[in-house]
């Protein structure tokens, strides 16, 4: 039974596979991107019904600009279309909405409908669905350090007193809990600029499913995986 299970209160994932879900269908590449984000919006529902508090996907790394145009022009017209589709299913499901990344490379129109997402659903006490959007870590990390080295020259920050937790609240994840669990489809095991900070202490599940493929019931397998390993830290 679901309510038996312990769920993790923060879920990352990478949302990978969906080019060779359209190579294994026989469609162009776009369709297997159009497939991941309808997928997307059911696994938000399945994911907040769980009782997970968090859910971060990366939805598209610094990386990826380095696509094809075409390939990078039609994931910003599925990114448009499909900001109004997230609204209807958080608001549907008291889901509120956030995005990490520097959201500053985007067309202004994106930007627009990110802002308005998050103003929209802000008030929402549900899960908080966090959507990593030219988004990599080494460039949070850098960009987190520049602000924080710019404080300790002003005088806002003393340099000693830095911490871990000052770090933490540098970066484009301040005030959420790091991942309990990341999942990445489609049978590739790497990190890939993912979260490096916050997944310090997280359990890693791989599965060979392609994203658009990934439902709720592999989700539930992932969360049975995680509740199988015995946590420890510290060595003990």
């Amino acid at each position: 039974m679901e309510e038996q299970r312990n769920i993790p209160r923060h879920v990352a994932v990478i949302l990978d596979g969906n080019g060779r879900w359209a190579k294994a269908h026989h469609l162009p590449r776009k369709l297997g991107h159009k497939a991941g984000c309808e997928n997307l919006e059911q696994i938000v529902e399945d994911a907040a019904r769980l009782g997970i508090e968090y859910f971060t996907i990366y939805g598209f790394s610094t990386e990826n600009w380095k696509r094809s145009a075409e390939e990078v022009g039609a994931l910003m017209q599925l990114f448009r279309y499909y900001i109004g589709r997230l609204k209807e299913v958080a608001m549907a499901n008291n889901v509120r909405v956030v995005s990490i990344g520097d959201r500053s490379r985007f067309d202004a129109d994106l930007i627009d409908g990110l802002n308005m997402l998050e103003e929209v659903t802000g008030g929402n006490t549900g899960m908080t669905f966090v959507l990593a959007l030219n988004y990599g870590s080494r460039d949070e990390i850098t960009r987190g350090m520049r602000k924080m080295a710019k404080d300790a020259a002003a005088g806002i920050l003393d340099p000693e007193q830095v911490s871990e937790d000052t770090i933490s609240s540098y970066l484009d994840t301040a005030g959420m809990p790091d991942p309990d669990l990341m999942i990445r489809t489609s049978g590739e095991q790497r990190l890939s600029n993912y979260l490096l900070w916050q997944l310090a202490y997280a359990e890693l599940y791989f599965t060979d499913v392609y994203w658009p493929d990934f439902h709720k019931e592999h989700l539930l397998e992932a969360i049975d995986a995680y509740n199988q390993r015995n946590r420890r830290f510290g060595g003990r």
